[in-house]
């Protein structure tokens, strides 16, 4: 971990980027910070865990986990911090994304885990909720928030379709 940082993201595997970029992307347009590394719940659980309580020590607000087919990568983040965190479910599989979703979102009871929708999708949903989250403590994040809804919602008005 560089410093402190404001979201964590950890995806399961390299091949997970290609959608996850998204989420560095969107967190960048709101001027949040964050960090991405490749860690996985299963392939080396030891590295995940030690990263976690480094950035939750750190002060990081947000942790965003991305993993396809089993997908208990944001379930191993969650049990090492009580900070939020936020699950991406991929589409790695033949399931096309259905497995971890619902290895994601079905959680014991007492290691929350917020899912957010498979794929594209997903990780920029994860993006805007971490923002949500931060703009709790940091009121200009929920005014960017606000700019970016209205800017939305005019794009729509604009739309002509004949």
């Amino acid at each position: 971990m560089s410093g402190t940082i404001d979201v964590a993201i950890l995806i399961g595997s390299a091949a997970d980027w290609d959608v996850m970029k998204a989420t560095v992307e969107t967190l960048r347009e709101f001027g949040v910070s964050c960090e991405t590394r490749v860690l996985s719940a299963h392939r080396t659980p030891a590295e995940t865990a030690e990263y976690v309580r480094k950035c939750d020590a750190a002060g990081t607000r947000v942790f965003i986990a991305a993993a396809g087919m089993a997908a208990h990568l944001a379930g191993a983040v969650a049990a090492q911090t009580t900070r939020p965190v936020l699950g991406v479910p991929l589409a790695t599989s033949e399931l096309n994304g259905l497995d971890a979703l619902l290895a994601t979102v079905q959680m014991p009871a007492g290691i929350p885990v917020g899912t957010l929708a498979i794929g594209r999708a997903g990780a920029i949903n994860a993006a805007l909720l971490a923002v949500s989250i931060l703009a709790n403590e940091r009121p200009e994040l929920r005014e960017k928030l606000r700019a970016a809804r209205q800017k939305q919602a005019e794009e729509i008005r604009a739309v002509r379709l004949t």
